[in-house]
């Protein structure tokens, strides 16, 4: 009987490699692969890195020799600095809050993985993410839907919401049905080398979390300009636009005791407009560059849906009204604080992801 072929995408952590060893476990003939997105003299490189550096190259390498199959790397640096990186730097500058995990998967992680996996035989590709694909009933049989993890905790449906619904064809998750707590006993019980290893808490390509200090160094500083109250008085100027994020409190004038927030940033004039932390509130989002997934483009106006605006925020129950052209506006039944332009809304039906976009304001 021939085995299915189908490869693993290996970032060096427990979860891609505990997929991988699931799936060796299961009979497949597992194939390797880890995606080299930074260069080894780069930043992420010499502080360690995360999911894309050489230690983690070497940690995927090191598992899948262990575990008895192929492990190849495919070299993605300049494609993923034109599609990542170069994006993260222009938000920044711009006075937005990228999220460059939402753009990796959207625009380039899927593509060459699928490409490489059809070259050497497999059908399908798997990886670690926490998240589900499931065939509805009504919806396109050869397109899965996109659903929510089972540990919720960990669920990483809201980072793919942007990717065209086609590919998730060939794609599974053998994680979405498992809790952390269980993918670590699992690894334990594999002896994988890196059974213990810490989940990563950084954006990959600046490990050491320090946004400003990477995008200056990238040629990405905004504006410099105003600080100013919501009605207009200056309270102080600024190096760069660069260096604030909606809802930030660090670095914001306070000098007559008053805790004053970032509220609005304008990248254009470089003017940064803060004030109390209840004026972040808001029940109305300005989304654009919608994107729906397989089986879920609404057919009825407006849209009862709940919108997920961070990673691990929780969804909010939520009315969307009809798109123009590629934009809509979101209105929340409870107020969101500290809603940043530059974030993904992504829109949930239950555990189901029907679609998303961009925040604009």
């Amino acid at each position: 009987m021939t085995r299915e072929r189908i490869v693993v995408a290996m970032s060096g952590g427990v979860d891609s490699s505990t997929a991988a060893a699931l799936l060796l476990d299961a009979g497949c003939d597992v194939v390797g692969v880890t995606l080299k997105l930074t260069d080894a003299t780069g930043t992420a490189a010499s502080i360690g890195g995360r999911c894309c550096g050489p230690r983690d190259i070497e940690d995927a390498r090191s598992t899948a020799a262990m575990l008895g199959f192929p492990h190849y790397v495919l070299d993605e640096t300049a494609a993923f600095k034109r599609a990542v990186i170069d994006d993260f730097v222009a938000e920044h500058a711009a006075g937005r809050t990228p999220n460059p995990c939402v753009r990796c998967n959207e625009k380039l992680k899927f593509g060459p993985l699928l490409r490489f996996a059809h070259a050497v035989g497999a059908r399908r590709l798997a990886t670690g993410h926490y998240a589900r694909l499931v065939r509805a009933p009504g919806g396109d049989e050869t397109v899965p839907s996109l659903l929510r993890a089972q540990d919720r905790d960990k669920d990483q449906s809201y980072f793919l919401f942007g990717v065209p619904p086609a590919l998730f064809a060939d794609v599974t998750f053998p994680l979405g049905d498992r809790t952390k707590t269980e993918v670590r006993e699992i690894a334990r019980r594999f002896a994988l080398p890196n059974a213990d290893k810490p989940d990563s808490q950084q954006i990959c390509f600046v490990p050491d979390g320090d946004h400003k200090a990477f995008v200056e160094a990238h040629g990405g500083a905004g504006r410099a300009g105003e600080i100013v109250d919501e009605g207009g008085q200056q309270l102080a100027t600024h190096d760069g636009t660069h260096r604030f994020t909606v809802g930030q409190r660090k670095g914001v004038p306070m000098e007559d005791g008053r805790r004053r927030f970032v509220l609005r940033i304008d990248g254009a004039t470089g003017k940064v407009v803060v004030g109390p932390r209840d004026a972040l509130a808001t029940h109305r989002l300005q989304v654009s560059d919608l994107r729906w997934t397989a089986g879920h483009v609404p057919q009825t106006w407006p849209l009862r849906c709940a919108v997920q605006i961070r990673h691990r925020s929780g969804a909010t129950p939520a009315w969307v009204d009809a798109p123009i052209g590629d934009g809509c506006s979101v209105d929340l039944d409870t107020a969101a604080v500290g809603v940043a332009p530059g974030q993904a809304a992504v829109f949930y039906d239950g555990d189901r992801v029907m679609g998303g976009g961009w925040i604009t304001a």
